[in-house]
């Protein structure tokens, strides 16, 4: 059945094969060579040449033309908001008085921070209680909650858009306000 014959030829085609590998992974590593060294390297940037600009400090422009989150806020749309509102009432109630598996948020805007009678805040939370949940608060709490209260026990990762921010805001500001 196997003879000395067909041994070579299957031993030849593995061995062609792992050739072929072989030099592929070289003709690749020569021509998509990301080293340092060689072309596009560091000795390659250094024949380049700089592109003068008008302004080097292009982040610190459109920092200073930021737009303060109340003026969002003002300008936002409640309508909106209550749609971005669907991503917190799996948890949150805008009755009064009605706890969901976090508290209600009925006239959130202003009102003290873990400011729920009866609600069992996280210590993160309970220690902010002489705060208040003003605008620019809210607007740190919805963009990153564990980062604006480390420790707490909300779970969700926050909402990444300004404008859905200031809609959900403007939105919670109408209800019980």
């Amino acid at each position: 059945m196997f003879d000395t014959m067909t041994f070579t030829k299957a031993s030849a085609a593995v061995i062609g094969t792992l050739l072929v590998f072989l030099l592929g992974n070289w003709a690749g590593s020569a021509l998509y060579n990301t080293s340092s060294g060689g072309h596009g390297g560091e000795a390659h940037a250094s024949t380049g040449f700089v592109i003068a600009t008008e302004s080097e400090d292009h982040g610190a422009a459109e920092a200073e033309e930021a737009v303060p989150f109340a003026e969002l806020v003002a300008a936002a749309d409640p309508a909106k908001g209550e749609k971005v509102w669907g991503k917190c009432k799996a948890c949150h109630k805008l009755e009064d008085g009605a706890n969901g598996t976090g508290p209600h948020l009925y006239g959130l805007v202003d009102r003290p921070i873990a400011g729920v009678a009866g609600f069992g805040y996280s210590d993160a939370l309970a220690g902010m209680s002489a705060d208040a949940w003003t605008v620019e608060a809210l607007d740190a709490w919805l963009a990153s909650p564990k980062a604006f209260a480390p420790g707490n026990k909300m779970t969700f990762s926050g909402l990444k858009k300004d404008s859905d921010r200031a809609n959900l805001v403007a939105y919670l500001a109408t209800i019980g306000g």
